[in-house]
This record gives structure tokens, C-alpha cells and sequence, in this order.
């Protein structure tokens, strides 16, 4: 689908992204995307080609350069509209908080924002990108060995999710890899704290970020905004994010654009999120989780993060761990966990153990009551949990 419609709009393109480094050859057709002429909408090349959405052409916003998907929890996933404005706002907000514009590795798929946005901000800072081939998964090897192309002298950034992280660290020379780079930055899914304080231990720069495809990408490092983002909670602590980098809306729903965006009475363009946080003394933004992902148990509300995080801290021998909510005929809902152990774990640990080290910790009502054991944590789009996946191994067990 090229070429534009008969009222002069430009046609949205489907773009076939490869896994590999391939992929740098789409550069020239991405910049042509971001002078704002010719919209495109990735994908992943190893899949089948997704129809553009119907939609209104004079719906579309002038200057549109992606379309992309989010990486929804269900159905089929909402389409962004984010204009070259928007992209180019992200990518220098970015390079102003990181210490100016550098050199990007792509390790991480590129038909998601954040890896489109590895290439969005090379292209914005004039910088040629590094792509690692991707086409058999994340190689810890491949990884080490993309980073011997960098510039001499060249600041050097990549974009990672929690779990290659992980495996860098787990493999040798990962650390080394990594301690090349002036900055990490680690988003798609929670950086557990258990993470970055071995990344410090290995005095690697670790920046977790928050956003998603409606706003370019993340727009809050390490619980701070970047410059022009706008953070705000509503009464039900739903987060709320600001300024020019959010999307336009979604690709032919225009009912949920009215839902999910607006402008409000300064200019400022808003994106309702599906997230809860609290901001803390010091005005770090945390997030605590999908509002979907609550677990109501006897009345009484959890937040699935922030029992993860006290597992991760507290509880020895536990790699990685998911906590969904079950349903239960006494509390409604029961809270449980899936936990993966560290490599030379000598038992499982069941619920009994979580409570016993969490009790005092957690309230007593976000307590596990159900726990099981799996070799590895189920996970969906660019690593995130698939907490629905998790919630069938209880619902079944």
C-alpha cells in the first residue's frame, strides 16, 4: 500500500524490518519517513504482512512518519501515530539527559519503538548505528563482538530488556561489553533492584526507562522525566504522561483516541496510561504496575511489582519471579507467584518459604499464598512477562 490517496494524505506503508544487520538498509527509507512525507508502519519480516487498518486519511496527522504497534497484553495490538516531530523530540531529549548525542549498538528488534528508536535517534545525530544479527535470538557472544565496530572516541549507547542484561552479566566478558558503554538503557519490562546493584557492583550504567509506543519511546529515566515530558498521577494514581513526544492516537479507532489522548488548555498533548505509580519524597516517579494487573484479595488491593521486588530482595536463591493474582472462592483472588531459581538452587521454594521471609515485610494480605517453579519466566513483545500466560499455570495447576 504506497503512493497517496486521492484528497493528497500519504498512504501508510507496511515496512518488512529484518533481524539482522540488514536492517541498516532501511535507514535511508526510515529518513525519508522523518522528513515527514512518507509514513511507514513495521513489522517484523519473519511474520506475515499486517493490513493497515482502516482509518480516515484526513484523520492522519500532518507530518505522520510511524505507525507502530504497541506490544498489547491482548487482542490485537493499537497502532501509534507518532509524527517525525514527536520522534525527533524523544531522540534529543534522550541525547540531552544521556551527555550528548553518540554511537548506538541495536540489539533489541526494531519494528518495536524501542529499537526503532535506536535508529531514530542515529539518524537524528548523524551517527551510523551498529545492528547485531537478532535472527536466532540474543547471542551474548554476538553481542560482545558487534561492540568491537564502534567509532574510537564515539559515545556509546544501546538499548536493552532486564533478561539480556541478565545473561550479559552471566556470561564472560558481558560485563567488559558492557562497562564500554557511557550508557544502558534497560526498558519493555521492570528493572528488578536485584539488577542494578549487581550492574553497579560491575560498574555498569544502567538507566531504566519508562514509556512505550504513545510516547516515542521512554520519556522517564530512572523515575525522572526528560526535558518537555510532563508526569502527573490522577486520583486512582493512574500515571499520566505530557508533552511533544506523544502520539498522535491510534490508527483507525478513533473512539479510544478520544479516550486515551487530549490537549489540554496550554497546548500540551496527554496520554492516559494504563499504569499506576507513586512518586516518592525526592520526586522519583515509581511505577507499581498495570492497572489491570492488580490483584483485589479479601477486599484488599496488591500491586504485583512490588511483591516481586521484595522476592527478589529478600528471598534467597530466586533469579526471576512473576506474581499474578488467581481466582479464589475465599479472597476473590489468591496472590501467587512463578519463580525461576538461580542456577544451583538445591530445592524449590514454595509459598511457605516466600511467607516466611516476607512476613513483616509485605502487609500480610500480599503475602504468596500459591507458588510454583519453572525453568524460565513465559514472555511476550520485547520481554516483557506474559502475566496471562502465568495466571493458566495457576489457573490449571
Amino acid at each position: 500500500m504506497t503512493g497517496h490517496h486521492h484528497d493528497g494524505a500519504p498512504a501508510v506503508e507496511a515496512l518488512a524490518v529484518p533481524a539482522g544487520p540488514t536492517i541498516l538498509d532501511l535507514l535511508p527509507r526510515l529518513a525519508e519517513a522523518l522528513s515527514g512525507d512518507r509514513p511507514v508502519m513495521p513489522h517484523a519480516a519473519s511474520g506475515p504482512v499486517p493490513p493497515v487498518p482502516g482509518h480516515d486519511p484526513a484523520s492522519l496527522p500532518d507530518g505522520l512518519a510511524v505507525v507502530v504497534g504497541t506490544s498489547g497484553s491482548t487482542g490485537t495490538p493499537k497502532r501509534a501515530l507518532l509524527t517525525a516531530d514527536a520522534l525527533r523530540a524523544s531522540a534529543r531529549a534522550t541525547h540531552a539527559t544521556l551527555g550528548g548525542p553518540g554511537q548506538w549498538l541495536l540489539a533489541i528488534p526494531a519494528h518495536h519503538i524501542a529499537g526503532l528508536q535506536v535508529l531514530v535517534r542515529s539518524l537524528d545525530a548523524g551517527t551510523p548505528p551498529l545492528a547485531m544479527d537478532l535472527a536466532d535470538g540474543f547471542r551474548p557472544a554476538a553481542f560482545i563482538a558487534a561492540t568491537q565496530g564502534f567509532i574510537a572516541g564515539a559515545r556509546r549507547y544501546t538499548s536493552l530488556v532486564p533478561t539480556q542484561v541478565i545473561r550479559l552479566l552471566d556470561h564472560p566478558g558481558g560485563g567488559d561489553a558492557l562497562r564500554t558503554f557511557d550508557a544502558v538503557l534497560v526498558g519493555g519490562a521492570a528493572m528488578p533492584p536485584r539488577l542494578r546493584a549487581r550492574a553497579e557492583r560491575a560498574r555498569v550504567h544502567l538507566v531504566a526507562t519508562y514509556g512505550m509506543s504513545e510516547t516515542a519511546g521512554g520519556c522517564v529515566y530512572d523515575g525522572r522525566a526528560l526535558p518537555r515530558t510532563e508526569v502527573e498521577l490522577d486520583e486512582e494514581a493512574r500515571i499520566l504522561l505530557g508533552g511533544p513526544t506523544i502520539a498522535h492516537g491510534y490508527l483507525g479507532l478513533p473512539a479510544l483516541t478520544r479516550e486515551t489522548f487530549g490537549t489540554d488548555e496550554d497546548g500540551i498533548r496527554w496520554f492516559r496510561t494504563d499504569d499506576v505509580g507513586h512518586v516518592d519524597d525526592d520526586g522519583t516517579l515509581h511505577v507499581d504496575g498495570r492497572v489491570d494487573d492488580l490483584i483485589t484479595t479479601g477486599g484488599l488491593k496488591v500491586a504485583p511489582r512490588l511483591v516481586e521486588e521484595a522476592i527478589l530482595e529478600h528471598v534467597p536463591g530466586i533469579r526471576e519471579v512473576v506474581v499474578v493474582g488467581s481466582p479464589d472462592h475465599e479472597w476473590g483472588a489468591c496472590v501467587c507467584a512463578l519463580v525461576v531459581l538461580v542456577p544451583d538452587a538445591v530445592h524449590d521454594v514454595t509459598a511457605a518459604d516466600l511467607r516466611a521471609h516476607l512476613r513483616g515485610i509485605l502487609p500480610d494480605h500480599a503475602l504468596p499464598r500459591r507458588a510454583l517453579t519453572s525453568p524460565s519466566i513465559p514472555i511476550r513483545g520485547p520481554g516483557k512477562p506474559d502475566r496471562r500466560a502465568v495466571e493458566a499455570l495457576f489457573t490449571v495447576g
